[in-house]
């Protein structure tokens, strides 16, 4: 299972585990209040807010991180899309003999980009896309190089021309890493500890009364659980609820003017 798909295999599990220490928890507390003395209590409260606010220290920081990656890879696509259309335009400084293939490798080479993103949870399909892209980077560039050197070309054509082909090539390297660039597991596992430890002291908290309110309770857990799929979806942008693929247009948008 790709990993963006157990996004909400996660939340559902962090839900229902949070509902069960909550419950746990009451139970636990009640069972101590019955058996220890009223001042065995002082200073518990302060644990508890201690815990909270960690809880939300730490979501705050992990929502800001995945909202700041997200906006991020949504700049690179259009980054990329103005690279591409930079080096194909530049492409008319070329003789006129020696531009169809290379335009008709450039867009090859879109179209390859374009099922790499859209093909984004087969990892195989993805590999493949890559390798073909980098092929056709060779391609375009070694052609770009030749017709630079032909007598009819403009004079500044290696002046103007590698330096953006150059700048296309580069933002797929910046744009993979972003892809791969993640909050750290370790936040991921001490938010989701911190998350269920949180749901055991409020449980506890609960413990004065005889019955515990499953409104307080659900809404406790399904908040949490809300929030942290949030964060999750924010930081695997290609499948949920939040997603870049609304900016893959601008991609679409360009091959159709590549004429």
């Amino acid at each position: 299972m790709h990993y963006t798909r157990m996004v909400p295999v996660l939340t559902l599990s962090l839900l229902l585990a949070m509902l069960c220490l909550l419950e746990v928890g009451r139970r636990l507390g009640r069972r101590w209040r019955a058996k220890a003395a009223a001042e065995a209590v002082a200073g518990g409260g302060a644990i508890k807010g201690a815990i909270f606010a960690l809880l939300g220290l730490l979501m705050a920081f992990t929502l800001s991180g995945a909202a700041v990656r997200f906006d991020t890879r949504r700049q690179l696509i259009v980054e990329e899309a103005n690279a591409i259309g930079t080096a194909y335009l530049r492409l008319d400084l070329l003789p006129t003999d020696a531009q169809p293939r290379l335009r008709e490798r450039f867009r090859q080479y879109l179209m390859t980009r374009l099922d790499m993103y859209r093909k984004y949870l087969d990892s195989a399909a993805t590999r493949e896309a890559l390798a073909r892209s980098v092929i056709l980077q060779g391609e375009i560039w070694t052609q770009a190089v030749a017709g630079s050197r032909l007598q009819d070309a403009h004079p500044d054509t290696a002046k103007l021309l590698l330096p953006a082909l150059n700048a296309m090539i580069d933002i797929t390297t910046t744009r993979s890493m972003a892809r791969q660039t993640h909050t750290p597991m370790i936040i991921f596992a001490m938010l989701g500890g911190l998350a269920l430890a949180s749901a055991l002291l409020a449980g506890h908290g609960m413990a004065g009364g005889t019955r515990g309110s499953w409104l307080h309770m659900g809404g406790f857990a399904v908040i949490m659980a809300a929030a942290v799929y949030v964060i999750l979806d924010l930081e695997f942008p290609r499948q949920g609820f939040i997603t870049v693929e609304a900016f893959d247009q601008v991609l679409v948008e360009l091959l159709k003017s590549m004429k």
